[in-house]
């Protein structure tokens, strides 16, 4: 039950390694005002941050979902359709016009798996790896100014807000990319 001056009380993770903190030491505590304008705060930022791409994407005849199939197509080459609706939570049918438009343009192609050969495989065209790192690029550009204003600290918080956002699916993704992005890569024989 919400107190009566509509403050919400959350520990921080900050002083959890702190056995000692004294008591109330790491509560934070947020108005439902606060709460509304981290909303707010959310929703703006998609919207300049989706924008940075749209602007290309219009000129292509593409939308986000597009966006958002090139950008998991090239972060996971060789991923099988099912993998990729279970990564964007669509319907096949919305799938399926995504990657025929993709296909169709040259940005994606297809093959069947090697086991299963059902599975359809998506990897990025160079046609299409160009146009995923023209999209990242306009992004990046945002991404790196708020960055830099806001500092190394403010970063990591940034991250952990995030997460924290996601459902346990998104955070098991996330958690297989950096382990993978920190393994070192293989040299060519």
């Amino acid at each position: 039950m919400p107190d009566p001056k509509g403050a919400l009380a959350l520990e921080s993770r900050a002083n959890e390694a702190k056995p000692h903190a004294p008591a109330g030491a790491g509560l934070l505590f947020l108005r439902e005002e606060e709460m509304r304008g981290a909303q707010d705060l959310l929703f703006f930022a998609y919207r300049d941050f989706t924008n940075a791409a749209d602007v290309i994407l219009e000129e292509l005849g593409l939308g986000r979902a597009h966006h958002r199939a090139l950008h998991f197509i090239g972060r996971n080459p060789g991923i099988a359709v099912g993998d990729l609706l279970g990564l964007l939570r669509i319907t096949k049918q919305s799938l399926a016009r995504v990657l025929t438009t993709l296909v169709a343009q040259g940005y994606v192609a297809q093959a069947q798996g090697r086991a299963d050969r059902r599975q359809r495989l998506l990897t990025l065209t160079p046609s299409g790896q160009a146009l995923e790192r023209r999209l990242f690029e306009r992004q990046r550009e945002r991404l790196l100014a708020a960055y830099r204003d806001a500092g190394a600290g403010a970063v990591e918080g940034f991250r952990r807000v995030m997460r924290g956002i996601m459902d346990e699916s998104a955070r098991a993704y996330m958690d297989r990319a950096e382990a993978a992005a920190r393994e070192p890569r293989a040299r060519p024989a």
